[in-house]
Order: C-alpha cells, then structure tokens, then sequence
C-alpha cells in the first residue's frame, strides 16, 4: 500500500483524499487551517450550487479556452455522478428553474459532515494548522506547525491549494513561489467571476450602492470582437457592479481590459420591449407627468434602472424618445478595472496545464499531481467551479494512488 498525502482540505482536496483511499492507499491530509473544508461551506451560503443541468457539450463549453484540457476530468466525473455521489452520502439534490443543482435543504454543512465521517472510517488521517512550505534535502514534504517544522515522507502527493482568492481561508497562493522555484511553468493568477471598477459620480454611489439591478441583458466584447451577451441581475456598489450576470461575462471584460484598457458593458434595461415599441411608447405625450414618471409609465424604467440611466446619458437624450430608446436598450457603462484578487469568487491563471500529463501529474515532478483552483482554467458560476474542483480532485487523487503503489518509497 502506498502513502498519499493530500495538501489542501477543499473541495480537491478532500475528493482527492476519497479517491486515494478508495484505490486502497493509504492517505494523510493535511491543510493551515484549523479545520477542513471551509471553503465548501462558504461556497454553500448561497444554496450550495453543486453542479449544473445542461447537456454535457454545453457544459463543457462553460471552460472556454480550456475545456480541451479539463474535459477528460469531467467526463469521468460528469454532474450524474456528482449528484449520485451525494445521494450516496445521504444527500438528495434537485433542479432549480435555472437548470442549476443543488441540494434539497440548500445546506452544505450536512454534506460536509457525511463526507468528512465517510473519509475518516475509511482511514483517511487529518491534519490541521500544517502550512507546506515545500521539500527539505531529502525530499521530504516540510511543514509549519504551532510545535515546530516538521517534515513527512510520501510516495505520492496531491497539490490542492487554491488560487490566490480567499486568503483567510487560506488560499493565499503561497504556493507559487515554491513551485517556480522548482521551475514550473505557472500563468500569473487573475481575478475571475469578479466584480468591476466603474467611476460613479457621487450622487449616484450614495443613492444607488447596494441596489439590485433586476433583468437586464448584457453585451460585452471579446478581445476577438466576438459580441457575448448574457441575461440576468447585477449589484451596484461603492466602487462599481458585482453580481451574477457581470460574474459570467467577467473573463471577457477582465481579458479586454488587460489588452485595451477600459471597456465597455452595455446594458439593455427593458429586454422584453423592442427598440421600436420603446420609441412608440416614449414618443407619447408626457403632458403634466415628470421625466421620471414618463419613464416607469412608458418604458418599465424606475429606480436604480432610472438611475443608471441619468448617470450615462445627457440631459437632452431624456427629452428625445428616439435617443432615449436607443439608450435604454444599450447604455454604455465603462468599466475600469477587475475588483482585487482578494474579493473575486474564483481565480484564473496557475499551474500550467503543460506542466501536467493526463492525470495532472507535473511532468518534471514525478508522483506530485494538482487539483482545483491552482490548475490554469476558469469556470463562470453556476456549478461549474465546483464540478471542476471535485472532478479535478478526483482524478489526481486516483491517479495518485496509483502512482505511489507503484513507487513506494
């Protein structure tokens, strides 16, 4: 039986663990919190979106540029798997209108409780308050712990320690500068399902921060000029817009602004009224009413929609219905920059998949694999991180097993 030892307890990681064990190795996790999965738990504040409905070609096109590279992981963990991985641990999921999975009482403690039992009765070991901070002269793995260093022979490891985005839960991509060391090829990491800088004026932050922006349908530009629109809800905040609908167009927007510099977000804020219909409405005499009401009579146009409006457009376009149609269905919004790394959901950029083989081993590492978000592909939300995450893990924790049965130390 070779020894396995998982660095990193989320989502990759505890999936790399069960996949290692269940290969009959023997396995260690180790992680620098004082408890494991908590990343998982805070994914699962908003329902714990597991994984999603679609047919599996439209799946695999959520990874974009990368899917060539991720698919083979998420074939062999495809959502049906994922959903009857859960009903095994006592879990039952459902569809959601929007085709997303989740489970039936929204909750991911419950989950995260039969998972972590099944991993210890299976003779998974745990490890808490350990930081990696690479190998000693012998090869051995090294860690910080409160009584000391301490170092711990493997046969085979499995890195699983997330992008640069939640460093209180320790992700703080520590990693990096161990692994350059050692010459691997890694991508600068990069904000992704992020929020962005907007230059709002001053009246316009104070009444607005906070608001919902409901049903509005997004254009943005590729950095190929490839026009990507997407429906939905955003959030307007002290420093700009966060929320759902930016979250799944945040690649392209933060790729453009990085080769050009400012971009463009345009905002249809009445979706289901025509361009035509909209100037035929507006066109109508407003008589006593005020611009304001004219507006929330004739176009749907209220509130913080209002507001944006008044914030992007001059005064005379107001006065215009043909000018204001036309603004109503594609207001411009310049966004300036990606909120920090910190604040984004998840990361893009990372260990290069170059650098791996099949079974993401580091090709000039032999018998060290990587999951999850330290690998170099990005997702949008809606179940597809996590999918990523878990099938990711699973695969380098099998793969992992393997190898040390084989090279035992």
């Amino acid at each position: 039986m070779g020894r396995v030892v998982i660095i990193g307890g989320g989502p990759a990681g505890l999936m790399a663990a069960e996949a290692a064990v269940t290969a009959g190795a023997i396995v260690e996790l180790y992680d620098t919190m004082p408890s494991v999965g908590r990343k998982f738990l805070l994914a699962g504040k908003g329902g714990l979106n597991l994984t999603h409905s679609e047919p599996m070609e439209s799946f695999l096109s959520r990874y974009g540029t990368c899917r060539a590279l991720i698919e083979p992981a998420i074939r062999s963990f495809p959502p049906a798997a994922l959903r009857a991985w859960a009903h095994e641990l006592g879990v039952e999921t459902f569809v959601g209108t929007s085709g997303r999975i989740f489970p039936t009482d929204l909750n991911a403690a419950p989950l995260l409780r039969a998972w972590l039992r099944r991993l210890r009765m299976a003779g998974v070991q745990f490890h808490v308050r350990h930081r990696w901070c690479g190998w000693d002269e012998h090869g051995r793995l090294r860690f910080i712990t409160s009584n000391g260093m301490s170092s711990v022979q493997a046969d085979a490891v499995v890195l699983a320690l997330g992008g640069g985005n939640w460093p209180h839960f320790g992700s703080d991509a520590a990693w990096i500068q161990i692994l350059a060391e050692r010459k691997i090829p890694i991508s600068p990491l990069k904000p992704a399902n992020c929020g962005f800088n907007v230059r709002w004026s001053e009246h316009f932050r104070t009444k607005f921060a906070g608001h919902p922006v409901k049903t509005v349908e997004t254009t943005a530009k590729t950095v190929d000029g490839i026009m990507i629109r997407q429906r939905g809800e955003f959030v307007i905040t002290e420093t700009g817009v966060e929320g759902g609908v930016i979250y799944a167009v945040s690649s392209y927007l933060r790729n453009r602004i990085e080769k050009d510099g400012p971009a463009t977000l345009w905002l249809d804020l009445a979706p289901d009224r025509s361009l035509q219909r909209l100037t035929d409405a507006l066109s109508q005499p407003r008589g006593k009413h005020t611009v304001a009401t004219h507006l929330k009579r004739c176009a749907g146009v209220a509130g913080v929609k209002a507001g944006l409006l008044r914030e992007a457009v001059p005064k005379e376009t107001l006065a215009d219905p043909a000018r204001l149609a036309t603004a109503i269905k594609s207001l411009p919004v310049t966004l300036v920059s990606p909120r920090p790394l910190e604040e984004a959901i998840s990361t893009a950029g990372g260990v290069s998949f170059e650098a791996l083989d099949s079974r993401l081993m580091i090709r000039s590492l032999p018998g060290v694999f990587c999951a999850g978000e330290m690998v170099d592909w990005e997702a949008p939300t809606g179940g597809y991180l996590l999918t990523g995450c878990l099938a990711t893990g699973r695969l380098a924790g099998g793969a992992a097993a393997e190898w040390a049965q084989g090279h035992p130390s």
